[in-house]
């Protein structure tokens, strides 16, 4: 019988379990191909150990497929987070871990590097018969990764180095901000460690719109949005949306889109192989390696600034497209003056005027018409006037609208 551990090495392998089974689609054992059936097996239980009271299955002709179901109305955090807390460790790493924080149990005790290997090997290693052996190199090493992570503060006095545990901060006050942060902000994960520190918390918040998925990709986001604070390149692995196939890309990183209708995160980059601006998909990319400082990042996020006037969506294919004037007018009645507010609200580059008393027009040049149709469709009954320079993409609009007339038995429209 195979083994598995509920703890993980590589989190990515991780991700792309949870991504082709839970994300994309249901697979039953037999369908996933790229791994061995005892792969799949071990990395199934896995995450069955975190998420077995949210795993369903259904029985069809070609196996058995398992799949998430997650009512966010009555889940207040998210349960993929769990994921995220099973790190694998090894036994000298755990073991060390408990004995730099025993001895450095208060921030008022400094100790050097010296001091603190001493200390180790005199109280902590001399009873076993074979103790675990840590040399310096190696506490010095864990000592500057907790001091990276801000869990451990070095003093240079002189020419001695020494060693504290940083202060606690009381997150009393802050639960309900971090609550709230850890289920809607991007990274939220980062809210959900730091609420894990805090004892018999109630969230105050449920969701009806909570797009979770977005957790598998929190390290991939936070790297991104290093890689634009500090103007850096990246490279990466790729996988398009028309080729499975995986492509290593350089790009520079220019901005984070994530949509609200459905939680889907984009990432808009300069490719420095085909000088274009492109969108990529942040549950397609992989293998994020920040690279060195791009000397043109300020030029480019001038053009993208000027570009992005005409964005609806992410469609930034700005090199082979013309801009496209989109237009239509609505009936709106003297107490439905929230259908005004929603146009306002909703409009993002376009411009929403009154023309007369009862009716108000819509109008914007974007790259992509076909972007704006879902959002036009929401006004259906009240559009009075439509006009697309897309004149193919019109047609098909109003092909639609006659086709649902038809499937009613409306014959054209409603004879009232």
């Amino acid at each position: 019988m195979s083994s598995y551990s509920e703890l993980i090495k590589n989190y990515e392998k991780i991700r792309a379990y949870m991504r082709e089974f839970y994300v994309y689609g249901f697979k039953s054992r037999d369908e996933y191909d790229k791994k061995s059936s005892r792969s799949y097996d071990d990395e199934r239980r896995r995450i069955e150990s975190w998420l077995g009271n949210y795993m369903r299955f259904v029985r069809t002709p070609d196996g058995k497929n398992v799949f998430l179901s997650i009512d966010s109305r009555a889940e207040k955090h998210n349960p993929l987070y769990k994921s995220w807390k099973a790190k694998s460790f090894t036994d000298g790493d755990i073991t060390l871990h408990f004995i730099l924080f025993d001895i450095l149990h208060t921030p008022g005790i400094k100790k050097t590097a010296g001091e603190l290997m001493t200390e180790i090997d005199n109280n902590y290693l001399s009873a076993f018969e074979k103790p675990m052996m840590f040399d310096e190199s190696t506490l010095r090493k864990k000592l500057k990764e907790y001091c990276n992570e801000g869990i451990i503060i070095s003093e240079k006095q002189g020419k001695n180095v020494y060693y504290s545990r940083a202060e606690s901060t009381d997150l009393s006050s802050a639960v309900d901000a971090l609550d709230y942060f850890s289920e809607a902000a991007p990274c939220g994960v980062i809210g959900s460690f730091l609420l894990d520190k805090v004892e018999n918390h109630d969230s105050p918040f449920s969701f009806k719109h909570h797009y979770i998925t977005g957790t598998m990709d929190s390290d991939v986001l936070a790297m991104l949005f290093c890689a634009i604070h500090s103007k850096r390149k990246i490279f990466a692995v790729n996988i398009g949306k028309h080729n499975r196939a995986p492509q290593n890309i350089e790009v520079v990183p220019l901005k984070i889109y994530i949509s609200v209708q459905n939680g889907r995160q984009n990432l808009i980059a300069f490719s420095l192989k085909s000088k274009h601006i492109y969108s990529y998909r942040l549950d397609y990319l992989s293998d994020i390696v920040i690279g060195e400082v791009y000397d043109k990042y300020d030029d480019l996020q001038k053009t993208f600034a000027q570009l992005e006037k005409h964005m609806w969506g992410v469609n930034c294919n700005f090199n082979t497209r013309k801009l496209e004037h989109v237009e239509f007018t609505v009936f709106v009645r003297d107490d439905e003056q929230y259908i005004v507010e929603r146009l306002e609200r909703e409009k993002r580059c376009g411009t929403v005027e009154k023309t007369d008393e009862t009716h108000y027009r819509f109008y914007a040049d974007v790259f992509d018409t076909s972007e704006v149709i879902p959002w036009i469709r929401t006004f259906i009954c009240r559009i009075t006037k439509l006009n697309f320079s897309d004149r193919l993409i019109e047609e098909q609009f109003k092909n639609d609208i006659r086709d649902m007339y038809a499937l009613y038995g409306l014959d054209g429209g409603d004879e009232k």
